[in-house]
């Protein structure tokens, strides 16, 4: 039997979900009916709405999905400016205040406090700067990631630059592939370094080249089924195709194909290709996509390029990411910012803006590790730019504990996470910032923490991997985190281990203080984080990370999300300024 979101999808889907958006809009939140909630966020989904979790009823995120996460000149003022006017919300954040944008692991946008009667006007705005947020979310093509820098990088093999635009340009809205059994991830990497992510993509593209005819053709290796969701992490698998540019479309798309119709729509948990690539295997899959999908033969893969990546691979040269000032193939520079957890004020965003246009040609750029890119930079400009006060917050240089956090929502705005993320993930960093040496040839560490199992700040592939739970502390429910070690991606990806579990949130920096120590006092000369991981099972590991109290204070241990808000001051659900009325005035809270 289909699921529930299956028949409800059945009803209305994709496009037609724009105009029943609108009539919400127009009639105010009441409108929607109540014992019809879940049918409905389900199906705003498609158009990058999501509900807020419990005591937030008629707030909502939106989320925006430019292509490859390229901002052209004018769109990060844009989001910059509605941010600003639709994104304040009846609480401030203690620690990034009030109104505000999140980037993404998959280098796009999220605005919260969103109402539903302000969508209309926020899409007319996005549109008209060519922005929108059509499956953004959703079981559909979600949006396409890749290589931030793709068509400036000097280290690229191929642009993927126009095959993302094809991709982007023929899925985004095709009623073929509008209702699918589940999100469908895509990555395009051109470049050596392997920062597209593509492992852990339901379908990645990745740069290979094939002698064909006796030339030889720059094009790509296709690899499906990767993802890290819950606890059933994989690595996508060679399905032995490799395409040209010119027959990406052609071979995403059967794929897309073979998922709709054979994807899982019984059991929404096994609904993700790798389920079914598990249950085919690569050969079947290449088999069927090649009898009922594709209308050419298909060639074998080429000479891939994995041999080459240095993207979050635990090594010590190459792109760990693209924070600093890089040299762009035409000479003019890139200059990546550290957005620590990926929140940056609405009012920087236009401050960020205004340095786009006037250092460089405007357009800025979104990364997979919650950055921002300046691009186009002419040399004569980086002194001035690099001087710019901003920057100090948004830096090109920060420390390693700062530019290697990421964090997802978290119990602030989403019902699947178990404990406050960001915030938390900042006041690591600061306290190892101060109180935690690492070694002097480790400049790149990478700490991730999830709220939950979801994997939304992908923990699987960090050097140390935080996912949100439970435990008991004195007696009390105190919000606590799993403690993983090794992961990463590169020529030969690994998932992290998870040595150590429900460890009170006060105690994991001083278990990362312990450990960073041992690994410096341990390691053998030149060995990497992750190669010393890799060497020790996990019974040695989990006696070398030795949860401790320190001097680290975190006011959120003992959130239990039963307030309205995790940093509200009211102490329960009753507090609630939501849902709003049809008035747009917010509900009174019981006192």
């Amino acid at each position: 039997m289909p699921t529930d979101v299956e028949e409800w999808k059945d009803e209305i889907y994709g496009t037609d979900i724009r105009a029943h958006m609108e009539r919400f809009a127009e009639e105010g939140w009441e409108a929607i009916p109540e014992d019809e909630h879940d049918a409905w966020f389900e199906r705003f989904k498609w158009y990058g709405l999501y509900h807020q979790r419990a005591g937030q009823e008629s707030y909502f995120m939106m989320r925006i999905g430019p292509a490859n996460g390229v901002l052209e000149p004018g769109q990060l003022r844009t989001i910059g400016e509605i941010a600003k006017e639709y994104s304040t919300g009846p609480a401030e954040n203690p620690e990034f205040g009030n109104g505000w944008a999140d980037v993404t692991t998959r280098q796009a946008v999220q605005l919260h406090w969103i109402e539903i009667e302000d969508v209309p006007a926020i899409w007319d705005e996005l549109e008209e700067n060519g922005l929108s947020t059509l499956q953004a979310c959703g079981d559909s093509w979600r949006n396409i990631v890749g290589c931030p820098v793709a068509g400036k990088d000097k280290n690229e093999h191929v642009d993927a630059l126009d095959t993302i635009h094809e991709l982007h340009d023929t899925f985004k809205g095709n009623e073929d592939h509008v209702n699918l059994p589940r999100k469908w991830k895509v990555s395009v990497t051109g470049c050596h370094e392997g920062c597209g992510q593509g492992d852990i993509n339901d379908l990645a593209l990745e740069p290979a080249e094939k002698e064909i005819d006796g030339e030889t053709v720059e094009g790509f290796n296709v690899r499906v089924g990767g993802g890290l969701a819950r606890n059933e992490p994989r690595f996508a698998k060679n399905v032995d195709v490799f395409v040209t540019p010119e027959q990406a479309a052609d071979v995403a798309g059967g794929l897309s194909a073979l998922f709709r119709d054979h994807g899982d729509r019984e059991n929404r948990y096994n609904a993700r290709i790798k389920f079914l690539v598990d249950e085919w295997g690569p050969e079947k899959v290449r088999e069927t996509l090649q009898e009922e999908y594709v209308d050419f033969e298909m060639y074998a893969a080429g000479e891939d390029k994995r041999d080459q990546y240095s993207y979050n691979a635990g090594v010590d040269h190459g792109h760990a990411d693209h924070v600093g000032v890089h040299e762009q193939k035409d000479g003019n520079y890139y200059v990546g910012l550290n957005v620590l957890v990926g929140r940056i004020g609405a009012d920087e965003v236009i401050e960020l803006a205004d340095l786009a246009d006037e250092y460089g040609s405007g357009e800025a750029r979104l990364t997979q590790r919650q950055n921002i890119i300046l691009t186009d930079v002419p040399e004569e400009n980086l002194d001035a730019l690099l001087a710019e006060p901003l920057l100090e917050e948004y830096s090109p240089d920060p420390h390693p504990f700062q530019r290697g956090s990421i964090a997802c929502t978290g119990t602030e705005f989403c019902s699947l996470s178990i404990v406050e993320t960001k915030n938390r993930q900042v006041r690591f960093s600061r306290w190892l910032k101060e109180n935690v040496d690492l070694p002097d040839d480790v400049q790149d560490f990478h700490i991730h923490l999830s709220g939950c199992t979801a994997s939304c700040a992908q923990p699987q592939i960090a050097d140390i991997s935080l996912r949100g739970m439970k435990t008991r502390k004195d007696g009390e429910p105190v919000e606590a985190l799993d403690i993983g070690l090794g992961g990463g991606l590169g020529e030969n990806p690994n998932f992290a281990d998870w040595v150590t579990e429900r460890v009170p949130a006060d105690e994991v920096p001083g278990a990362i203080q312990n450990l960073v120590q041992n690994y410096d006092e341990l390691r053998d000369d030149g060995e990497t984080f992750r190669e010393f991981v890799v060497d020790r099972d996990e019974e040695e590991l989990a006696e070398l990370v030795e949860p401790e109290e320190t001097d680290y204070e975190d006011p959120y241990m003992h959130n239990t999300k039963k307030t309205w808000y995790p940093y509200a001051e009211n102490d329960d659900m009753d507090a609630s300024p939501a849902p709003n009325a049809a008035d747009e005035s917010p509900t009174p809270a019981d006192d």
